[in-house]
């Protein structure tokens, strides 16, 4: 009997590259778990109150949020402006250079237009007073000009002044020194009417307009919250109203500073919650690849991302179920609870707000979602889901939610208590879990994992390379078919992966397509082509090329890593014992490494149970029918020991007690193999069924 002592698990080493890459992705998702608490302030108007709140003694409290709206609504009437002297000069300047234009009409300068000022149309008696003008009585008039624009722009000159105004008054007070019909009247208001319209000469003056809304502010009272002692101001559970934000901050509940010791111990919670949860993946799947990693870490960062955007109005159940579903379907059971414990656990505002309750059931409810995960082998089967789950998720809350135990209060009064709203919550839970089982088959492909509705497609024997295998090399598929029988027991046996060795068993020989009258199996009338060829080294190098081509038909065929590693592993780095015989015959000195197969050697249960199925396959077909269960025992541990002193199970992870238990597993398959049926005598079954 072997001792039960297991070997050490051997997991498989990753780049540095990748390491480094899933650490990025772990600081990232433990940066989002954590900012929060270096967010100031704490609360805002609208976040979920994380606590009840008294208040410790009565006060008056400034409402800032009336006092805002107040403030918002007399800005517009305590707006002050005040004169802008330089846009008062610009403006000046401007009807001087209207006024140079008229110089130039009047001195009858060439290419002037005698007709048009600027903007300015003259008249004919206009244009006859201009011409009569002398050049002091023009300077005089000017003069006057300039001083009544000065006079206007004093008083202040809004942008939105209409022109007619303008130049009305404008008229006005150039009428009181002369007729108001006189030509040099109208032409001077039409210029500075001109000059001015559509210009401001005014600027908002802050400090006065603050000013003013101070004293009107004062004028109508503070509005001010009345606050008695013991009064409560936020309810946990409940939104933080503008009102009870103030209160709070009045009483120094609102934390305005930051908190880098409480966010250095989030930071290495999270942190610390991804390594771990890459060591139970590593532990359970020693074989994983990076990519297998980046997967549940990829969610973890998609959920607590939708935890921090969307806050307490999250549902626990929709970011916890779909994602545990995809895992315990992609990678393990295992990996699928340790994932959901890490982000239940993880949340980046604080859990009492979004319900106590509702976060049980989600991790009661991912909990069976994982379990029954791990053991669906159909579509069918993970379609029920998007049925059963949402609908007894809904169920449970309901009755929870009415329940007289409860009804005095407790963590299940978080609960929503709108049904409709529960109702809503199952139906978006039912559609994302359709989604994600039909993004399942895309991310198989993109992150290399194999479900159990996956495998059970692979080990279907019309698929075109079974079908090939069974036509072209019929020794090596019914060969194929007895060792599956044998490996699937052994896999049973121990509780390893039944579906995962099926599926690897059916393809492990595929690459004896390339050449398959090379081996026994398929070889008829007794011709052995290694006879004939009479070459050891040759002949090695044909066994070997059943793995190397084997690999190159995985990946014409794209068939799964998990599955492809069977190819070489099932034979791992064996002796080809009859021809390394045959070589020493001829040659004593040959190197036996040139007649062992290249390897590795099998790195998982599954394909260690495999090899261990492949050597006995053929030693217990050849057991006469008078043979025993103690001949077929004798016969598998002989085999088996032989594999385990040249070094092949080393890296499997499988014990030795379950070597044992394999062991009696082929034994159980081998009667089955030797059952004989009774021989029925040809003349009694002639007269018992007459031609």
């Amino acid at each position: 009997m072997l001792n039960s002592q297991s070997p050490r698990r051997v997991i498989v080493p990753w780049a540095l590259a990748d390491r480094t890459g899933l650490l990025m992705v772990c600081l990232v998702i433990a940066i989002i778990s954590s900012y929060k608490l270096l967010d100031v302030p704490d609360l805002k108007p609208g976040d979920i109150a994380p606590f009840n709140a008294t208040a410790p003694k009565t006060a008056f409290v400034i409402d800032t949020a009336a006092l805002q709206q107040q403030r918002k609504d007399l800005i517009p009437r305590t707006s002050v402006q005040v004169i802008d002297k330089g846009e008062s000069q610009k403006i000046q300047e401007e009807l001087i250079k209207q006024l140079g234009y008229l110089e130039k009409v009047s001195s009858g300068t060439k290419g002037s237009n005698s007709f048009r000022i600027g903007p300015v149309n003259l008249t004919p008696k206009e244009r006859e007073w201009l011409a009569n003008q002398t050049t002091k009585s023009r300077k005089q008039w000017e003069g006057e000009i300039i001083l009544l624009s000065q006079k206007m722009l004093s008083q202040g000159l809004i942008k939105t002044l209409a022109h007619d105004q303008i130049l009305e008054s404008a008229k006005f007070q150039l009428s009181a020194q002369a007729e108001s019909n006189n030509p040099s009247i109208n032409l001077g208001s039409k210029l500075i009417a001109n000059t001015l319209f559509g210009k401001t000469n005014l600027q908002h003056d802050a400090a006065r307009s603050q000013q003013l809304l101070e004293e009107l502010i004062t004028k109508q009272g503070i509005p001010e919250i009345e606050v008695k002692k013991g009064d409560l101001i936020t309810k946990k559970g409940e939104r933080i109203t503008a009102k009870g934000y103030v209160v709070l901050d009045h009483f120094g509940l609102i934390r305005r500073s930051a908190r880098p010791l409480e966010w250095f111990g989030k930071f290495s919670e999270a942190l610390a919650s991804c390594l771990v949860l890459l060591m139970i993946m590593r532990r359970d799947k020693p074989s994983l690849k990076p990519k297998n990693g980046l997967l549940p870490l990829g969610l973890l960062l998609i959920v607590q991302a939708s935890k921090d955007w969307f806050g307490a109005a999250i549902s626990p159940l929709q970011i916890l179920v779909p994602p545990t579903l995809l895992l315990s379907q992609g990678i393990s059971t295992t990996t699928a609870l340790g994932w959901m414990a890490i982000a239940s656990l993880l949340w980046p505002v604080p859990v009492s707000g979004i319900g106590e309750g509702r976060l049980i059931i989600a991790v009661l409810t991912s909990t069976l979602v994982a379990i029954l995960g791990g053991r669906m082998r159909s579509r069918a089967q993970l379609l029920q889901v998007v049925v059963f789950v949402p609908f007894s998720a809904y169920l449970s809350q309901w009755v929870l939610l009415r329940s007289q135990l409860f009804s005095s209060g407790g963590v299940w009064r978080k609960l929503s208590p709108n049904s409709e709203t529960l109702l809503t919550e199952a139906l978006v839970l039912g559609a994302i879990l359709m989604f994600t089982i039909l993004l399942i088959p895309i991310i198989e492909n993109t992150f290399g994992l194999l479900t159990r509705a996956r495998l059970m497609e692979i080990s279907d024997q019309e698929k075109p390379l079974l079908r090939r295998l069974s036509k072209e090399a019929p020794g090596t598929f019914e060969h194929t078919l007895m060792i599956c029988g044998l490996a699937e027991e052994g896999a049973r046996s121990i509780g390893a992966d039944v579906d995962l060795i099926r599926s690897g068993a059916l393809y492990h020989d595929v690459g004896k397509l390339h050449a398959p009258e090379w081996f026994i199996e398929n070889q008829e009338n007794g011709v052995n082509p290694h006879e004939t060829l009479d070459d050891p080294l040759k002949s090695a190098d044909i066994l070997q090329a059943h793995v190397d081509e084997g690999l190159k038909l995985a990946r014409r065929y794209r068939l799964p890593t998990p599955i492809a590693d069977f190819i070489p592993e099932h034979q791992g780095t064996l002796k080809m014992g009859y021809f390394l015989h045959k070589a020493k015959e001829k040659n004593p000195s040959v190197e036996e490494k040139r007649f062992r197969y290249k390897g590795p050697v099998p790195r998982s249960k599954e394909t260690a149970i495999l090899m261990m199925a492949d050597g006995c396959e053929a030693a217990l077909r050849a057991l006469g029918p008078q043979s025993t269960d103690i001949d077929a025992e004798s016969t598998i541990r002989k085999i088996i020991r032989s594999r385990k002193l040249d070094g092949q199970l080393l890296k499997s992870s499988i014990s030795n007690s379950e070597i044992e238990l394999v062991i009696r597993a082929f034994i159980s398959v081998w009667r089955r193999m030797r059952h004989r049926r009774i021989k029925y005598p040809i003349s009694s079954f002639k007269a018992s069924y007459p031609a």
